[in-house]
């Protein structure tokens, strides 16, 4: 175990709830969009209306609040844009770094501890993030941040590097596909250990073959959301 998953383990009692959810209530939907999922072709992932209609149909389906998952998972849905693709052409990225919430568009996100803005932009290429917040945390003496992509443009109007959250503290919601990247509304979270020199951004999709390096600068986002025990 890395020393920040040491750190958030021991502060995990203390975490606030990145959106809306009763454990006691409301259930969870694990999404798989890995190659074993027959029931998505390429096309209807392709087109944002009908891959939101699958989405919607299911979570209604199966009577979740969420659909959740995704970390460290090699996603063939990634072929729906060129977005994904090397530079070079050699090995498209495909293994998702975050996990997924889906669920409606406006809902509320929540910062589940204290924190500083640290920076955010509006990524609006074809399936990236949209409209994407970047917090920045330390717990015991351990620096990282928080990546919450496909918000609302609402979410980043009027914020500014430097801010500071409390827990608890709203700082964004859902957005529409007009906003979100192009996607059926979900929230992309993800914890990120060394930044390097990124503002507004950072990748949440890699190519398999480097995985290790990846998956190491982004462990579990589950450390904070505590949420897959329910789906």
């Amino acid at each position: 175990m890395s020393s920040l998953s040491a750190v958030l383990k021991s502060h995990q009692p203390g975490f606030h709830a990145v959106v809306p959810f009763d454990p006691a209530r409301d259930r969870l939907y694990p999404f798989d969009f890995t190659e074993n999922n027959r029931e998505l072709s390429p096309d209807e992932i392709a087109d944002t209306e009908r891959f939101a209609a699958y989405i919607n149909r299911t979570l209604q389906q199966q009577r979740a609040r969420y659909g959740f998952g995704g970390y460290g998972e090699h996603r063939t849905l990634y072929a729906r844009s060129k977005h994904f693709n090397s530079v070079d052409e050699t090995e498209p990225r495909r293994l998702h770094l975050g996990i997924d919430i889906w669920g409606p568009s406006g809902t509320k996100v929540m910062a589940p501890l204290n924190a500083v803005v640290h920076s955010f932009a509006f990524n609006n290429n074809d399936s990236d993030y949209g409209a994407t917040i970047i917090l920045s945390h330390n717990l015991d003496g351990a620096s990282f941040h928080t990546l919450y992509g496909h918000l609302s443009l609402n979410s980043i109007k009027n914020l500014q590097e430097g801010k500071n959250i409390k827990k608890g503290e709203v700082i964004a919601e859902f957005g529409m596909r007009f906003e979100n990247g192009n996607w059926p509304p979900h929230l992309h979270f993800q914890l990120i250990t060394d930044i390097g020199d990124w503002k507004g951004d950072y990748p949440g999709v890699c190519r398999f073959s480097e995985k290790e390096q990846w998956l190491e600068n982004c462990p579990d986002p589950d450390l904070i959301l505590q949420m897959s025990q329910y789906a």
